[in-house]
């Protein structure tokens, strides 16, 4: 009960304080968070980002995949855990930076 009073609390105080900055206050945030993000060395650690997330997202979901077999097989009591399935090798794909 404690932590949902200081949640309320906590929504007042930053309604209060939101409000006393105003709308030109908040224009200027926006402002300056969106020069920020287009911002040529941002969106260059963005894409690095997304190519890396593109490039692990498979190993990751065979890597859950293997690891939910395991908890299946544990859970449901059979002796041996599933085999994973022979992996294909991935293509090397070139780098698309720019």
């Amino acid at each position: 009960m404690k932590g949902k009073i200081l949640l309320v609390v906590g929504i007042g105080i930053g309604y209060v304080l939101g409000t006393r900055a105003g709308r030109e206050k908040y224009d200027q945030m926006k402002a300056s968070a969106l020069k920020l993000w287009n911002d040529p060395r941002v969106q260059k650690q963005v894409n690095n980002a997304e190519e890396f997330v593109k490039d692990k997202a498979p190993d990751v979901a065979e890597f859950l995949s293997d690891g939910a077999k395991k908890v299946v097989s544990q859970v449901s009591g059979s002796k041996a855990p599933a085999k994973p399935a022979a992996r294909k090798p991935a293509a090397s794909k070139p780098s698309t930076s720019k």
